[in-house]
């Protein structure tokens, strides 16, 4: 992996008035960072990027993952075995249609992000399951200028 840039300060957080949000985001962000939406598996603009770079929450540009944890878990989402920094993301259980999983949430802006799930490979077994309307990607190039 590559080295890790600085993280914006987790306690700084970011915060919006719902109409300032939907200026900000498209429709398909809103429905999934605002309102816990779910893209269709294998519909998502980052499952099949491959670049070496560095993955943003879409609401607040914090860096949340690095492309070299990014791995093909063949879900339909883009997947990753672990966060750039554990400060980026909050976990929180969700047992919403009858099943028991832990959401992820953008630590700075409280995003939806995903699931993360324990069926990933080593060295972590963890599979942060993650939408790839709550992101966007920095090519390693241009995060360097």
């Amino acid at each position: 992996m590559s080295n890790t840039p600085s993280q914006p300060d987790a306690s700084a957080k970011i915060t919006h008035t719902d109409s300032e949000w939907r200026e900000k985001l498209s429709p398909e962000q809103y429905r999934v960072l605002r309102e816990k939406g779910t893209e269709r598996p294998f519909t998502g603009a980052l499952t099949e990027n491959h670049e070496t770079g560095n993955y943003h929450c879409a609401g607040c540009g914090a860096l949340l993952f690095l492309s070299g944890a990014k791995f093909d878990s063949g879900c339909g989402w883009p997947s990753f075995v672990i966060p750039a920094d554990s400060r980026a993301i909050d976990e929180h259980e969700d047992n919403t249609f009858g099943m028991r999983r832990v959401e992820v949430t953008c630590a700075r802006c409280g995003g939806h992000l995903g699931h993360v799930f324990p069926d990933g490979p080593r060295p972590t077994g963890l599979r942060y399951c993650i939408n790839s309307a709550s992101l966007t990607f920095t090519h390693e190039k241009d995060a360097e200028k």
